[in-house]
Formats: structure tokens, C-alpha cells, sequence
């Protein structure tokens, strides 16, 4: 299934791809046929496979915090987030490359309070400070289990983030809310009393790899 967030541009990559084909056609140059080809069906192919958008399954329990994106956490430490929850926290960071999945799922149930879009600058998304400097949509849950905070960070290849929501919006953990087009970074803000359930270098999957539990569930 192809991602809607990504129609217009398979659109246009069509379009593009259709022109290639067409000039291949009628030249008469072989080399310069087969390359046209070759580089035409590619860039379909590579549009098609970016802007794939897999069903995911949530896990039954709520007092969790799922991955945001798919990719490879880079990030994980202890800091002070002072915009949404105010308080020590963890900051996990996940990077996306080119050839993972790119949709953005949210990561707990709750009520979106917090909003805010960024214009930056465009450093690798894996640079330390691309989350403070970069383009980036800062997200905020409030939940059940309290405050969440996470971000859309563009990275060097990115120039375009999605994102549906509006404050006010009652959101579904799981649910798909937006996508980072052509390679790109999520971090997860949490309290630092929720307990870490992966470690540097993990792999995650949006929508599913618990990141943090609630520590006091039943309380």
C-alpha cells in the first residue's frame, strides 16, 4: 500500500518517469535508450518502495510509549526538556534512513496540547544538535500516564514534513499522523522516572517497539 501522504509526489515521479520513457523510445542512440530505462523504471521503483506504508499492529497494552518511526535509535539520554513537560527526561532518538518506512505513527493515546513547527536549518539528521537546529514539528501528548513529547526532524536529504494533527486532537497510539519525506529523525521525550525498554543502536518499528513503560501502572 502506498502511503496517501506521498500521492502527490508518485504523481509527479510518474509523470516524470512516463517523459523518460517516451524520449527513450524514439531515440536511436541504444546506450542512451537502455539508460533512460533503466534510470526511469529505478526512480519509479525507489518512489514506490519509499512512500510503502505496511499495517502495523499496536501492542494491547496503553502505559507504553511505541517508536514514532521507523529506524535505528541513535540517542538515548537523560536531559532537561523545557518546552512541554518541563522536567528531566529521556531523549530517545531514532534515525531514518532513505530505505525505511518514513509514515509517522503517534506513540501513546492522549489529547495533542502542545504544537509547535520549527523552520531550520538541515543538518544529517544523526548530528546532535539537528534536533535544536534542524526544521522540525514538536508534538505533545498529554496521556493518561502523563506528559509526551516528540518531534519531526528534517534531515540533510529531507525538505518536507507531513503532519495532520492540530491541537485539541483526541489521537490513538498507533495511528498514522504524518510522514518525513526522503530520509530523516524522530526523538521521544518522556519523564525520567518511565523505564527504557530498548538501548542505543536497536532497531524500532513505528507503531509497535515499546520504547518506555510506565512504571507505576495499577497505582
Amino acid at each position: 500500500m502506498i502511503t496517501k501522504y506521498g500521492y502527490g509526489t508518485v504523481s509527479a515521479i510518474t509523470v516524470v518517469v512516463f517523459i523518460l520513457i517516451v524520449i527513450a523510445i524514439f531515440t536511436n542512440n541504444s546506450i542512451l535508450k537502455y539508460s533512460l530505462l533503466v534510470l526511469g523504471t529505478g526512480f519509479l521503483l525507489f518512489t514506490l518502495y519509499f512512500f510503502r506504508d505496511p499495517d502495523r499492529t499496536p501492542p494491547a497494552k496503553q502505559n507504553v510509549v511505541v517508536a514514532p518511526a521507523d529506524g535505528k535509535v541513535i540517542i538515548l539520554q537523560k536531559t532537561f526538556e523545557d518546552k512541554f513537560l518541563k522536567e528531566e527526561a529521556w531523549q530517545l532518538s531514532i534515525f531514518m534512513s532513505p530505505l525505511n518506512v518514513h509514515v509517522n505513527r503517534i506513540p501513546i493515546s492522549g489529547k495533542i496540547e502542545y504544537l509547535n513547527y520549527h523552520k531550520g536549518d538541515y543538518l544529517v539528521a544523526f548530528h546532535e544538535k539537528a534536533d535544536k537546529r534542524n526544521e522540525r514539528n514538536e508534538i505533545g501528548i498529554t496521556s493518561k500516564y502523563g506528559k509526551i513529547l516528540f518531534t519531526q526532524v528534517a534531515g540533510f536529504v529531507a525538505r518536507r514534513i507531513v503532519s495532520t494533527v492540530s491541537e485539541g486532537d483526541s489521537v490513538r497510539m498507533g495511528d498514522r499522523f504524518g510522514m518525513i519525506k526522503f530520509g530523516s529523525r524522530s526523538d521521544v521525550f518522556v519523564p525520567a522516572s518511565w523505564n527504557v525498554m530498548v538501548k542505543n543502536g536497536d532497531n524500532v518499528t513505528a507503531g509497535e517497539t515499546i520504547l518506555f513503560e510506565y512504571p507505576n501502572e495499577g497505582n
